[in-house]
């Protein structure tokens, strides 16, 4: 049976971020108030405002997915404090990531990786961003990575990998594959420690819904382009899941007859399992549905 581990979800009790220069806020019935306009961040069913390990665990075993990597973003803001709890409820199945503010020196103690929004830093150049970069690489830490459009950080980004050749970066969004000049971030992952993520494919090609077929086209092309072992499944759990079910982020991939199943087995798992540290991925049997009767 095929395992899934998921490179992109987010958790929080209750969202305190930015967005357009205003406050990000949660609400009730899985709503948020991002910059004074209500929108659907999350599944109605979740409707108290937060989004917890334990509804991502829920909706892990229902989809069978074996582990999960819990990433942070601006929206959110700093969910360190929660993420360290979360871990708690099942340590060998999340890697957490705590959040790096610009200019700070990044939090390290009990996280497994550290999460740069870089295409909205200040200065976005990252070379001048060195502190969460070394805290990377001396804890042996992974860094997740979400740059500005195109090849705008690509650049600085290459020296950064030069001057830090041990450290292991995660490439998100899949280098926001619907905009112009994403190839380039793609390219990013020849190098021998750059993988990219797919977490929110399935938001970039929101416009065309399911079963996603410029997606696979995506993927198929950014294997051609940096080879099918740097490349891994993420779900950006619980946002995508406003329009589509968890199991629905992942089944379009593997449905497609584009991937062999050796293809299917290092985007799903092999390359996430090593890459995240994951040494035994359990294997989780959904249990059966009552529309299977």
């Amino acid at each position: 049976m095929l395992k899934i581990i998921d490179a992109h979800t987010h958790l929080w009790l209750r969202q305190q971020g930015r967005a357009g220069g205003g406050e990000v806020v949660s609400l009730k019935n899985g709503r948020s108030s991002v910059n004074g306009e209500t929108r659907q961040m999350m599944p109605p069913y979740m409707t108290d405002g937060a989004n917890t390990a334990e509804m991502l665990l829920s909706n892990m075993d229902y989809a069978g997915v074996s582990a999960a990597v819990v990433t942070q973003e601006i929206l959110d803001g700093n969910q360190n404090e929660y993420l360290l709890r979360a871990k708690a409820f099942a340590p060998e199945r999340l890697r957490i990531c705590s959040y790096y503010e610009d200019g700070l020196v990044p939090a390290t103690a009990g996280f497994d990786g550290i999460k740069i929004c870089a295409g909205k830093l200040a200065d976005p150049d990252l070379t001048h961003h060195a502190a969460v970069f070394e805290a990377a690489q001396t804890h042996g830490m992974f860094l997740h990575i979400e740059l500005a459009d195109g090849d705008v950080q690509t650049a600085s980004l290459y020296e950064t990998i030069r001057q830090y050749p041990g450290l292991r970066i995660a490439v998100g969004h899949f280098g926001m594959v619907t905009r112009p000049g994403w190839e380039a971030q793609i390219r990013l992952a020849r190098e021998k420690n750059v993988y990219v993520e797919s977490g929110g494919i399935t938001w970039l090609f929101h416009k065309e819904f399911y079963p996603y077929a410029g997606a696979v086209k995506a993927i198929r092309a950014a294997a051609g382009i940096c080879g099918m072992e740097k490349l891994m499944w993420g779900s950006d759990y619980p946002r995508t899941m406003a329009e589509i079910t968890y199991k629905m982020s992942f089944d379009f991939i593997l449905r497609s007859t584009e991937f062999s199943s050796e293809e299917k087995e290092l985007f799903f798992c092999k390359t996430a399992a090593e890459f995240y540290s994951f040494p035994d991925p359990p294997e989780i049997i959904p249990v059966k549905s009552i529309l299977d009767d």
